[in-house]
């Protein structure tokens, strides 16, 4: 910190323009402010502005230019400045009033138009913005770019693409150009040379900003903020990262996606933009559901916010059975449903929450949406292949690109259909649901597990689950423990009841080697995949009365217990024992001795590993991150299952 008192003006001058140089303005903002002329002169105000500006807050960088304005009438170059920082701070009106006033300047008319258009994109009046841009300089190389960003919004990505490539040969390369074409790709899920062009900017930036720290958070150095700089906008680093993170989340490459977000030069949480804040809640959401919550009900407070957070934050809801907080954000936001929510997302939305009180008229609803949805794929299924005849490349890209994303909307109401019958056990029904699907969905990788779910519960198909199964099982057999370990646990179980036992140890096996290879490099990594299997087949043989082996392969799954004792696994071990214990009660049963007194060992470990491992997921959201109660610890479970079995083993003695 700087002392006024001890900087004579030169020294303050040079101190100023030196802490600028450094890109340091939030020090520069403290120097100014701590010498109260600063306050007062026009250079003091302007730097201020100046500084204010850079640093992002466009706020106080508006009222420091509207100062100015008042103070100097006859610089038109303040009154600029104002409506742009006043257009970066979303005050779209106010940015467009202060337009008009220099409109009827010939040296700033041209620069006024394209700032016109650029409030009117963002006011989303595309039509008037499309006039200013027209009314604009032809030989100006904005203009192109211009046209190109009217393009996007209109949702004619190739086109805009054209624009946005034309513009990077004409110019060279510059990262907001080479973010526009990446964003086209993105739209036309050409991912692969989407990623390329973020690549370029994240490489560029590298190169040219060293200062900007990127990747270091994610290699684990500690690093301070880089702040929200005009430096940073305009490597375009963030959008890009950001992008990234999203196509890695698209591919369900879940890992990446994260890394993306962290690889970003760093910031503090209350500096970070709209679309980051809205990733980190998607992309961290299985781990924190409850700051996610948080985050996304924030970012819809905000003016503006991304687009797709109202969506995001309904479908969350509706997924975590939290049915009456979404109907909640329906209600108090009915001037966002329209805006946000496409036809589709609002019918759909409107069917999974009406579920809850009446599952006949939510089928109903779903039906209707399937029924138009079925009917439009066959459309684009008989587009495609006229134009297959007519050999008309591009029009058969884009009819196949609007059947994959028509197929998209259908199987989410598909699953809503058959998850009503779900619910009620109806797994016959179930499936003719699902039969009624297989000329759109037979490759469709959801459907097939679905459908494999649904054979396998049924307990008399468990070859046809298997061959559902298998395919989803070898597409990931070089990297298993990339497949959920239910897949594998229950086509392990489908391989033991028709009588392939072969095959089933053969994939226990390669899962226990891969977990030993994951375990060697990261000791530290806890992974359920072989334990689970396990234990599925452990309840299997507990189900079928075999408790003697069955627990003892229940037992045996869970070593070693720090590792592999967590809420999920233990949910499978209770089960296993309350069945055994409640055919011992009733003597249906009798144990060796040997077994029991293993069983009361087994308890006991738990006992000693399970006191912060909580029973239940969690009881609320709102309860996620607090400590559990005692009653729901698996030390508490374990020690009241041994006491029961302790009771019935000395009655039995």
């Amino acid at each position: 910190m700087y002392s006024a008192n001890v900087i004579n003006d030169g020294d303050f001058t040079k101190t100023i323009y030196t802490l600028i140089k450094d890109n340091r303005f939030t020090d520069a903002i403290k120097v100014l402010h701590g010498v109260s002329e600063s306050s007062s002169t026009r250079a003091g105000l302007s730097l201020l502005a100046y500084c204010y500006f850079y640093i992002q807050d466009f706020v106080n960088a508006a009222n420091y230019y509207e100062k100015l304005i008042n103070l100097y009438p006859e610089d038109n170059d303040y009154k600029l400045y104002y409506a742009q920082a006043l257009y970066q701070g979303c005050l779209y009106e106010e940015a467009y009033q202060a337009c008009n006033k220099l409109i009827d300047e010939p040296d700033y008319s041209e620069r006024i138009r394209k700032l016109q258009a650029v409030i009117k994109y963002s006011q989303e009046d595309v039509l008037s913005a499309k006039s200013l841009v027209e009314a604009g300089n032809s030989n100006d190389p904005d203009r192109d770019v211009n046209l190109g960003c009217l393009l996007y919004k209109d949702g004619n990505y190739e086109e805009a693409l054209t624009k946005f490539l034309n513009a990077l040969q004409n110019q060279g390369f510059k990262p907001f150009l080479a973010y526009n074409t990446a964003l086209c790709y993105y739209r036309l899920k050409e991912y692969g040379s989407s990623l390329k062009y973020c690549a370029d900017i994240i490489e560029k930036g590298i190169r040219d900003h060293p200062e900007l720290s990127i990747g270091m958070q994610t290699e684990g150095i500690e690093v301070r903020s880089v702040g929200n700089t005009i430096t940073l906008h305009e490597t375009s680093l963030t959008e890009a990262f950001n992008l990234k993170a999203a196509i890695e989340y698209q591919l369900k490459n879940l890992e990446s996606a994260k890394e993306a977000l962290t690889d970003m030069p760093p910031r503090a949480e209350y500096e970070l933009d709209a679309v980051t804040l809205h990733n980190q809640a998607l992309m961290n959401f299985d781990q924190n559901p409850t700051e996610g919550f948080e985050k996304l009900q924030f970012l819809l407070q905000q003016n503006p916010f991304p687009p797709e957070t109202f969506a995001n934050i309904l479908l969350l809801y509706c997924q975590h059975e939290c049915y009456d907080l979404a109907a909640d954000i329906l209600a108090e936001n009915a001037h966002l449903t329209y805006k946000y929510l496409s036809p589709y997302m609002y019918e759909f939305l409107d069917a999974i929450i009406t579920q809850q009180t009446s599952p006949s008229e939510a089928y109903q609803k779903l039906d209707e949406l399937a029924s138009r949805h079925t009917e439009q794929l066959r459309k684009l299924t008989k587009q495609v292949q006229e134009y297959r005849n007519r050999n008309d490349t591009e029009l058969i890209k884009k009819t196949v690109l609007d059947y994959e994303d028509c197929l998209d909307r259908y199987i989410p109401v598909l699953m809503a259909q058959a998850k009503i019958y779900w619910d009620l056990k109806n797994y016959t029904q179930v499936e003719r649901i699902f039969r009624k699907s297989v000329e759109f969905c037979n490759d469709n990788d959801i459907w097939r597990l679905n459908v494999a779910h649904v054979l396998f519960m049924q307990e008399n198909k468990f070859k046809e689950a298997t061959g559902f199964y298998e395919p989803l099982v070898k597409k990931n057999y070089t990297d298993l423990l990339n497949v959920n370990p239910i897949i594998l646990a229950n086509l392990c179980v489908s391989y033991i009841m028709t009588s392939q036992n072969e095959e089933a140890e053969e994939l226990m096996r390669k899962i226990e080697k891969e977990e030993d290879q994951i375990s060697f490099e990261e000791p530290d990594k806890k992974i359920f995949h072989h334990c689970i299997v396990n234990l599925v087949i452990g309840t299997l043989y507990c189900s079928k009365g075999n408790y003697e082996f069955g627990i003892s392969r229940v037992i045996k799954s869970l070593e070693p217990y720090d590792k592999k004792l967590g809420t999920d696994t233990w949910f499978y071990v209770k089960r296993c024992f309350l069945s055994l214990l409640e055919n011992l009660a009733k003597h249906m049963i009798v144990l060796r001795d040997t077994i029991i007194e293993e069983c009361i060992q087994f308890l006991e470990s738990c006992e000693m590993y399970g006191k912060t491992v909580r029973t239940v997921a969690y009881s609320s959201l709102s309860e996620l991150n607090e400590a559990p109660n005692g009653k729901e610890t698996v030390t508490y479970e374990a020690r009241k299952i041994k006491c029961l079995l302790i009771r019935l083993y000395n009655f039995e003695n």
